[in-house]
């Protein structure tokens, strides 16, 4: 059994709702930002899903340095502000540097450590001490059970509320795969698990200056962990993929989200009504 952890008014663990931390990859514009987390939270209510926004405000590991990276820590703090005030959703955003951590620690609901940083102990620790939920998403390069040592440093700082993202290991060059198992060998760990559906399927440097990915494997993955009883289901997602400023390769049409959030929640019923193994 995992712990529960809360973010905001949201509960996240065993027996609880499959949690979806949505939104889209970077923080493109203030205006943007709104209409999207106004969508989602529609979704939210339709479905009766608890559900956390996610935009970044600082890509800062993009292929190229020609690369768009999003408004700022300042301005991107403003506009996750200002979607809390408009739709009443959660919201999270990840942090790449310790100075990063108590500003964001003020706004968000639950701060989000990047997998390439996984694990930078003075991050870990700057973002334990702000209190807040932190979510940590399982490297590239690591074991699932290596991801012990993360949530023994978050705890050692005195912050239990630990959420494990696993997004993928590294198969050679340019290719990820996921290894089912690390969900329940992480939850093992006692934290819930989220899977992270998109970022499972980039295709790193793939296009030369940009990340590519397979799109059209998301649904598959996303399906499969859910079966497999992660405790929630991350996805970025955009209305066009194709134009958006980050990651679109694999991030999930806005109007194909519904569907997907359908079959997922379908399958986590048939697994609880016939008792989780």
């Amino acid at each position: 059994m995992t712990r529960i952890v809360t973010i905001a008014h949201l509960a996240c663990g065993t027996g609880q709702p499959l949690l979806w931390i949505v939104g889209p990859c970077v923080i493109e514009s203030h205006d943007f930002t709104l209409w999207m987390a106004e969508r989602l939270a529609a979704l939210a209510e339709k479905h009766k899903v608890p559900l956390v926004f996610k935009a970044s405000f600082d890509k800062a590991n993009r292929t190229s340095v020609k690369s768009f990276r999003g408004p700022g820590l300042h301005e991107g703090l403003k506009t996750l502000v200002a979607v809390k005030e408009r739709t009443g959703l959660p919201v999270t955003t990840d942090i790449h540097e310790s100075w990063q951590a108590e500003a964001a620690g003020a706004v968000v609901d639950l701060i989000q450590i990047p997998a390439f940083l996984a694990r930078q102990t003075d991050l870990l620790l700057a973002a334990a001490r702000t209190g807040r939920p932190v979510n940590v998403k399982k490297g590239q390069f690591m074991a699932p059970w290596d991801m012990k040592n993360v949530v023994a440093k978050m705890t050692e700082a005195g912050n239990p509320h630990v959420v494990l993202t696993e997004r993928g290991t590294t198969f050679g060059y340019g290719q990820l795969v996921n290894d089912m198992r690390a969900i329940p060998l992480m939850q093992a760990l006692g934290c819930p698990v989220i899977f992270d559906a998109t970022h499972s399927v980039q295709k790193p440097a793939a296009l030369g200056d940009r990340t590519g990915g397979e799109r059209r494997m998301i649904p598959y993955l996303a399906r499969a962990a859910v079966a497999v009883g992660c405790d929630g289901v991350f996805l970025e997602t955009h209305p066009r993929p194709d134009e958006a400023l980050s990651d679109g390769p694999n991030m999930i049409p806005l109007d194909e989200l519904p569907a997907l959030m359908e079959q997922c929640l379908s399958l986590r019923t048939a697994l609880f009504s016939h008792g989780r193994s």
